[in-house]
């Protein structure tokens, strides 16, 4: 895709939706990592029926690892894998309590060194509860780089870093939630919807339905 046409592409997704964020409900960075961490493989509407009755209870790192792994179990068993999650969960929570100061990291390194969190992870919680211009590559992101050729690659990695390269500074930060949006409801895996898509005309896809 050309560059005047990956500018027009982020200039309309942001015309469309001005003030993207993640569909996690979270009160605070340790509240998102957490909410990120459980919603690997399930849901975003799944995690928040969860933690809508966890995080009363447990708002931060040290209420939650007081709970251990079967209290936390309790709250999250409705979400796939939980007791793997749970596991991670309590775990992670213990590095936060005694290296940490209970504070999430804002550093990369720091975020991939928790169970459960890995690179996607880690880009979530940098860019939404940090506002650092990273971009999580999940299902639909990888889908979306490749079916319009914004960033076309064989690895999450490899769309990741194009996506980096050709985004353009001004839409970077807001840049992941506006593709995983885009990706979930519009640019579907079955059958796009480019009926309605507003980047139909710059996309690259073959397979268009209209």
């Amino acid at each position: 895709m050309k560059k005047i046409d990956i500018e027009q592409f982020y200039s309309r997704l942001r015309d469309a939706n001005p003030a993207p964020t993640t569909e996690l409900h979270y009160a605070t960075p340790f509240q998102l990592l957490i909410a990120v961490i459980l919603s690997a493989q399930a849901t975003d509407v799944g995690v928040n029926k969860a933690t809508v009755r966890l995080f009363p209870v447990a708002p931060d790192a040290f209420s939650m690892l007081a709970l251990g792994e079967e209290g936390l179990t309790e709250y999250i068993k409705t979400i796939g894998l939980y007791r793997t999650k749970a596991k991670n969960v309590i775990a992670t929570c213990r590095i936060l309590v005694e290296q940490h100061g209970g504070e999430v990291p804002q550093a990369r390194e720091a975020l991939e060194a928790l169970p459960g969190v890995g690179r996607k992870t880690a880009n979530v919680v940098l860019n939404t509860a940090f506002g650092q211009p990273t971009i999580a590559v999940d299902t639909h992101i990888f889908r979306l780089g490749n079916r319009t050729g914004l960033a076309p690659g064989k690895t999450v990695l490899e769309v990741e870093q194009k996506l980096l390269r050709v985004t353009p500074e001004e839409f970077k930060k807001d840049a992941h939630h506006w593709l995983i949006l885009h990706g979930r409801y519009v640019c579907k895996a079955r059958k796009p919807e480019c009926a309605r898509c507003v980047v139909v005309d710059l996309c690259r896809f073959k397979g268009k339905t209209v």
